[in-house]
């Protein structure tokens, strides 16, 4: 088929380019993640043939790759645990058993690649990409990911890949169904519960919808159902499958039902040196949530249905698709490294890469073209629906990507309120206590964050409105559907209750509640100056005077409140003598172009007296969040950083590869570390979309015409009389 000759091509340039992409080693790398659902892990601690790969709660997930040399008659594990079923080797089976050599992988901002050497003639490379698309709400909604196997030599060889059950559930009881598809180009196994239970998690599971495992339709692609130790155990004496399956429906873990392909890699004729093969990975859920909001409860279906009519069409395209969608990933991949390590250090190129597939991993497109929906899950702390901080530390992110999907996060918890289901006259923390239910919070009992949602709703908006560019853009969506009178109702909340807040939770809700937090307060301030910029959008005059009067008579008295008795830092508490915390709120400062004012909001000083203290109190592995605990956030660990002198932001950057290279953490990307052994702190965060706010340098930036970071700088200049940025 054509794609094939193209994709092996482009595949040239894609591995040159992600050879030099990463230095870090993490303890676990993205493979196939896609959003809440499809999300599959790689321990990279060890050989990929080790371990099976997992969800990203750690339970394991069927996805086997193994090779297989004809004229040796010697096969070779590459993915998931199988020699499980291919050990011991019996006399007679047919083949002999070896590990290859592994060379390491390469990651990127949305692929990781996995290089073997199998004995001297043949290279093979995994590359496992789930392609982000800042312009392409159509394709970063498709719940898909690709796998392509690239092999290159003088030796035939065959590769087998397979999947199981272990895709569609977490009941290891489940009856799971299966059929096959095909066109004239493309062949899918589809695989479901046989007893689909729709908006329905089990230990953070999919209980519903369908795994879609599809291949090209050639000669040399075979494919076949059955049971694992058996499959696995013909294809290594055989080297092909028998293009046969039953309908001998089962649990997954019933005489293990997997489900394969083999390719045969002809290249001993020497016409070919390299050849590869394309496959893809879908999860079909069609409704994907439910949602209460102006209309009622209403089940939401994907974003992808309104631009195909079946899932087999949406696949399609999807897999013809691969060489286009690749290369506009490419181009965000490299402009992502290069800004990043221009504006940083290649240390923060590799951990703004790590994170990306991470962050919209925790989301999912639902809505229509001109109305998209971006619906997020607090992956792992509580699974929360559209958890306002938790898309608070992400926004750097959605910045960054494109600030239009900020909109698309906030516009149902604006609907949400603004149908007056919700009763409390401060914003709510989310949407639904668990994804995929956004039935809201009709009696207001959500989780009690106050003045931490309030100011974060306010900061979120002026950061979107701010990056229309265009005053008639940015009224329409602060007043659609008249809804001004939420921000206005949040603002008299934040002007009730910010200046000296009392004793309640912020977003560190495993910090426990602390009154007159001082971080917590500039964070409501700045709401309130961010409510006189709305209003002066919406030719609300007296509003925006009003908001602006009472933010700049806060602002001193919060300086007087937060600082300690020496003046060296801010205090966690204003009545904590002794105390301290990161003081990350002030990002915002920055982010919303504030600090670049004249006068500017947040006085100079403090920027520049918190980033000395930060380097008095850093530890081994990173900043600690404040005095009371050892452990940090990495997402305000990095807000803090680009709000601080160079020398104090690369000891935060470079402390982070450290610890991302030598944590004993074994999950996704945690956002929660203990800073000085770099171990868990005693909660486990994994895979959490927070940690969008590794992009804070990017995004600020990309902020005030481009101008955000450099303003930055001039405020080091300014104060300490020589520029340390």
């Amino acid at each position: 088929m054509h794609l094939k000759v193209s994709l092996t091509v482009f595949a040239a340039t894609l591995w040159s380019a992600a050879a030099a992409a990463s230095q870090l080693r993490p303890p676990v790398l993205p493979l196939a993640v896609r959003n809440p659902y499809l999300s599959l892990w790689y321990n990279a601690r060890t050989e990929p043939w080790k371990n099976w790969p997992m969800f990203w709660t750690g339970e394991e997930i069927g996805l086997s790759v193994i090779a297989r040399s004809p004229s040796k008659s010697k096969v070779y594990p590459l993915v998931g645990r199988t020699s499980d079923s291919l050990l011991p080797v019996a006399a007679g089976s047919g083949y002999n058993y070896s590990e290859p050599v592994f060379n390491g992988f390469q990651f990127d901002a949305h692929s990781t690649t996995l290089s073997y050497s199998l004995g001297t003639t043949t290279q093979v490379k995994l590359y496992f990409s789930s392609p982000i698309t800042g312009d392409s709400i159509m394709r970063q909604g498709l719940p898909a990911s690709y796998l392509e196997v690239k092999v290159s030599g003088s030796e035939d060889l065959e590769v087998y890949v397979d999947v199981n059950g272990m895709w569609l559930t977490h009941d290891t009881n489940a009856t799971i169904q299966w059929d096959r598809q095909n066109s004239s180009t493309l062949q899918s196994w589809s695989i479901s519960r046989q007893t689909q239970l729709l908006f329905t998690e089990n230990s953070d599971r999919a209980e519903w919808g369908t795994l879609y495992f599809t291949a090209p339709a050639e000669d040399d692609v075979s494919y076949q159902s059955a049971g694992s130790e058996s499959l696995r155990k013909w294809f290594a004496a055989n080297g092909t499958l028998q293009n046969t399956y039953s309908n001998s429906f089962r649990s997954s873990t019933d005489n293990e039902p997997v489900f394969a392909y083999s390719k045969l890699f002809s290249l001993s004729s020497g016409k070919a040196g390299s050849d590869s093969v394309l496959f893809t990975l879908a999860f079909s859920q069609d409704p994907i949530v439910q949602f209460a909001g102006k209309d009622g409860y209403l089940a939401r279906r994907p974003l992808w249905t309104q631009y195909f009519n079946s899932a087999a069409e949406m696949i399609s395209f999807h897999y013809e698709d691969y060489t286009n969608v690749s290369a506009i990933a490419s181009v965000f991949s490299k402009k992502l490294a290069a800004e990043a390590a221009a504006l940083v250090s290649s240390t923060y190129a590799d951990i703004v890469a790590l994170s990306a597939r991470q962050t919209l991993g925790g989301t999912y497109f639902s809505g229509t073209p001109t109305d998209p929906i971006l619906n997020l899950k607090e992956i792992s702390s509580d699974g929360n629906f559209q958890t306002v901080d938790v898309m608070f530390p992400a926004l750097p992110f959605f910045l960054y990507l494109n600030a239009s999907w900020v909109s698309y996060l906030l516009e149902p918890l604006l609907e949400n309120q603004l149908a007056g289901l919700y009763p409390n006259k401060y914003s709510m923390h989310d949407l639904g206590s668990h994804f995929p239910n956004a039935t809201g919070h009709p009696d207001g009992k959500d989780e009690q964050m106050p003045l931490e949602e309030c100011g974060n709703m306010l900061v979120m908006a002026l950061a979107y409105s701010q990056s229309l560019n265009s005053t008639t853009a940015a009224q329409n969506w602060i007043n659609k559907d008249g809804r001004y009178v939420l921000w206005k109702q949040w603002t008299q909340f934040l002007v009730d209750e910010s200046l000296v807040p009392a004793n309640q939770l912020s977003t560190d809700d495993f910090a426990g509640r602390l009154e007159n937090q001082t971080n917590l307060a500039v964070k409501g301030i700045i709401g309130i100056r961010a409510m006189a910029e709305l209003s002066a959008f919406m030719g609300e005059d007296q509003d925006a005077k009003q908001y602006r009067l009472i933010a700049d008579s806060y602002m001193p008295q919060w300086k007087e409140y937060a600082l300690s008795r020496d003046g060296t830092h801010t205090k966690l508490a204003y009545n904590w003598q002794g105390s301290w915390g990161s003081l990350y709120n002030a990002y915002a400062d920055s982010l919303l172009c504030f600090h670049v004012a004249e006068p500017p909001f947040l006085p100079h000083d403090i920027y520049t007296k918190q980033s000395k203290w930060y380097d008095l109190v850093h530890q081994r592995y990173g900043l600690p969040l404040d005095s009371r605990h050892i452990y940090t956030k990495s997402d305000w660990e990095l807000w803090t950083a680009a709000i601080s002198s160079e020398g104090t932001r690369a000891t935060i950057v470079e402390a982070m590869g450290s610890w991302v290279n030598e944590t004993t953490t074994d999950r996704p990307f945690t956002d929660l570390y203990d800073s000085n052994t770099g171990g868990w702190p005693g909660i486990n965060f994994m895979a959490r979309p927070a940690v969008g706010g590794h992009f804070s340098v990017l995004a600020l930036d990309k902020a005030c015409g481009g101008k955000g970071f450099e303003g930055l700088k001039q405020i080091f200049t300014d104060v300490q009389g020589e520029e340390e940025l």
